[in-house]
């Protein structure tokens, strides 16, 4: 693995931890911030440095234009949701966007009924993709960079992975958003928010469902992790809520296993998780913006880093819900440009 991100990962260290149903949230605390500095997409939408929009009047599916007025680097995250124009899209990959730059950037829908404007522009829609998606998404994206050096998805796997949410949160949606599974949730995910509140000094988290682990990510700086922690407390809390597999023992068992940060239980489950994605295999790839794409793949886990400058800008794992296989992953090559306009 590389230094860097191994580093990170052995330098952050659990506080305590926070329960909700099934779901237990253990923040990850970091001694001191990374010297780079960018600001997150949020802020930069909020001041207009930045600006997306479709490629051209027609649109392309695969591709959206960032704008980037300011003088900081930006930094859009995997899977972060972008609302509006012809459709809602989110971000196959980490970028870390230059300065005073225009820059295409690899997204999929997340919207399929809709290809009219609604806006010139993209907005937040306050999203991340839902982890279980995204955590597909993220294989898929690695399969396509492995292929053929692009950062595509497999639309119809993240269509199919929508319409799975959409189906068991009996969500209506007349142009199949993402977006409106989250609406049909929103009391529950507000709760989770009040409950997984932010720490001092916290860089990214640790997520277990039905006490094992989902996924982690981390950042670089405290200031821009707190613009994507409600984001990623949704992500992960979504499918969690909606999952019924878990009983209402098993939940209560989850919650009393987890309650602690000196519990040995939480600590062992995450330094096992850890220890998994120290081993797992690593390529590199150019990035887009600044900074070079790692990719991690092992039998049940999929994940990135997006370094620079030897900092850890942003890194994302998951646990997959189902092993990896090379018949798997060559389907999903090709598969990868069946859905593009």
């Amino acid at each position: 693995m590389e230094d860097a991100v191994k580093s990170r990962l052995q330098t952050v260290r659990l506080s305590e931890a926070q329960s909700f149903k099934n779901i237990t949230i253990v923040p990850f605390i970091a001694p001191a911030d990374g010297a780079f500095q960018y600001c997150a997409l949020g802020e930069a939408l909020a001041s207009s440095d930045v600006a997306i929009t479709e490629t051209s009047a027609g649109g392309s599916v695969p591709e959206l234009m960032v704008i980037n007025r300011g003088n900081k680097p930006v930094l859009l995250i995997d899977g972060e949701e972008l609302a509006g124009a012809k459709q809602n899209r989110v971000l196959n990959t980490s970028i870390l966007l230059k300065e005073v730059s225009e820059t295409k950037i690899p997204v999929s829908c997340t919207e399929q009924g809709r290809w009219s404007y609604v806006s010139k522009a993209f907005s937040e829609s306050g999203n991340v993709m839902a982890y279980k998606s995204r955590s597909r998404k993220t294989r898929s994206v690695q399969c396509s960079l492995e292929a053929c050096g692009a950062p595509t998805s497999d639309q119809g796997e993240v269509w199919s992975g929508i319409a799975e949410l959409q189906a068991k949160a009996g969500a209506a949606s007349p142009t199949a958003a993402m977006t409106d599974v989250y609406k049909t949730r929103d009391d529950d995910l507000r709760k989770c928010e009040d409950t997984f509140r932010p720490v001092p000094n916290q860089v990214g988290l640790i997520a277990f469902i039905g006490g094992k682990p989902a996924g982690l990510d981390m950042v670089s700086l405290t200031g821009a992790y707190s613009r994507l922690h409600p984001k990623l407390v949704r992500s992960y809390a979504l499918e969690a809520l909606l999952d019924g597999r878990c009983s209402p023992d098993e939940r209560a068992q989850s919650k009393n296993k987890m309650r602690a940060s000196a519990s040995s239980e939480v600590v062992g489950l995450a330094q096992a998780f850890l220890a998994e994605i120290v081993a797992a295999d690593e390529r590199r790839f150019p990035s887009i913006g600044h900074g070079t794409d790692y990719r991690y793949k092992a039998n049940a886990l999929a994940g990135s880093a997006l370094v620079h400058e030897s900092e850890v800008i942003h890194a994302a794992f998951f646990r997959l819900d189902e092993p990896v296989g090379t018949g798997k992953m060559t389907a999903l090559s090709n598969r990868r440009r069946r859905f593009t306009r």
